[in-house]
């Protein structure tokens, strides 16, 4: 979603200063509240950063750095602050990376989502793979990338990857209004899970050519298996213990568990051709791996904050707290198994 600046009306995304004493990302969704009239959970990890000159009252025209964070979309108001004052509108990637004047701000959404690399992510032909990697030095590797692709593993990956997206949605939704439907869907998304799993483990046993070493590929979908598994076990907790209002660090970690639940959709195509993909792979397990460790110490805060507010008053409240806790940070930390996992397969066949 971009909206128009208020004085030259070209396309922009919502933004604004720093507020003492409020988090960027915080401050950053109060912006998108009041220019585009969204409300959503959003991720504390930026996306990156983009540079643009802005024009003072007072004349002067100067550079500012602007940090941006993705925020997950789930109301969409019928009136807001300046809705009289700006055009909002919904664009594909591509049509919003044109309308936008920053280069950096261009390429930063064209990265967000797997569709600047959908090309890169088709396998080659035999022909082709021997031209490009005639010259590769671990042998085996490049023979196997000359073995014919059988099974639909690479399909069962994106399919897994698909329900993994839609639990974690409907995880941020549950957090924001408390709706017990979302306890619901996340739990049905899970035996979708179940179901794609047990048909890879089918097919690894009874192929016998497989894209990736056995191993690799029943550890990737184990560890993706893992991350909607601990999705189903925080709102069952939330269920069971009819948890309704969730702290600012549990949204905070929710919007993490969307992002990386993104970049892990994002990362199952590029599978398809390791050796061409392999850069934006390990920049996509970097991420993770960077989240995984933002949401550590987002949990650290949030049950530490639980425990002097109500470990002495409440010790009931606090230790349901830190159950829902601890089911979001294993959530995270299943996606950062999944980013080594598929370091592992990068290394081996890059």
């Amino acid at each position: 979603m971009l909206v128009t600046s208020r004085g030259t009306k070209r396309w922009v995304i919502p933004k604004g200063n720093p507020v003492a004493g409020i988090a960027a990302h915080t401050a950053a969704s109060m912006e998108a509240e009041e220019e585009a009239g969204v409300r959503g959970l959003v991720c504390p990890t930026p996306l990156g950063s983009y540079r643009y000159r802005k024009r003072r009252q007072n004349g002067a025209s100067l550079m500012l750095d602007v940090d941006v964070f993705p925020l997950a979309v789930s109301q969409e108001l019928g009136m807001w602050k300046e809705q009289g004052e700006r055009e909002r509108r919904w664009f594909s990637l591509a049509d919003a990376a044109a309308a936008v004047d920053e280069p950096d701000l261009r390429d930063l959404i064209r990265s967000f989502g797997p569709a600047e690399f959908k090309a890169a992510a088709q396998r080659n032909g035999l022909l082709t793979t021997v031209a490009q990697k005639s010259k590769v030095s671990h042998m085996f590797a490049w023979f196997q990338r000359l073995l014919p692709k059988t099974g639909n593993f690479f399909e069962m990956f994106e399919a897994h990857a698909v329900t993994i997206v839609a639990a974690a949605d409907a995880i941020a939704r549950l957090l924001q209004d408390g709706g017990r439907d979302h306890i619901r869907e996340v739990i049905e998304r899970e035996h979708d899970a179940d179901e794609i799993i047990r048909e890879m483990l089918r097919t690894v046993r009874e192929t016998f050519l497989t894209p990736f070493d056995r191993s690799a590929i029943t550890s990737l979908i184990g560890s993706m298996d893992d991350a909607i598994d601990e999705m189903q076990a925080s709102v069952q907790a939330i269920d069971l213990y009819e948890v309704t209002h969730f702290e600012r660090e549990m949204k905070d970690m929710a919007a993490i568990i969307v992002d990386a639940a993104r970049l892990t959709a994002e990362a199952m195509p590029l599978l398809r051709d390791v050796g061409r993909n392999g850069p934006r792979l390990h920049e996509l397990t970097e991420r993770l791996v960077r989240m995984e460790s933002h949401a550590d110490e987002i949990h650290t805060a949030g049950v530490k904050r639980s425990f002097k507010e109500h470990g002495a008053t409440d010790t009931l409240r606090f230790i349901v707290q830190r159950e829902i806790y601890k089911h979001l940070e294993r959530i995270v930390d299943a996606f950062e198994d999944v980013a080594n996992e598929i370091d592992g397969i990068v290394i081996d066949h890059a």
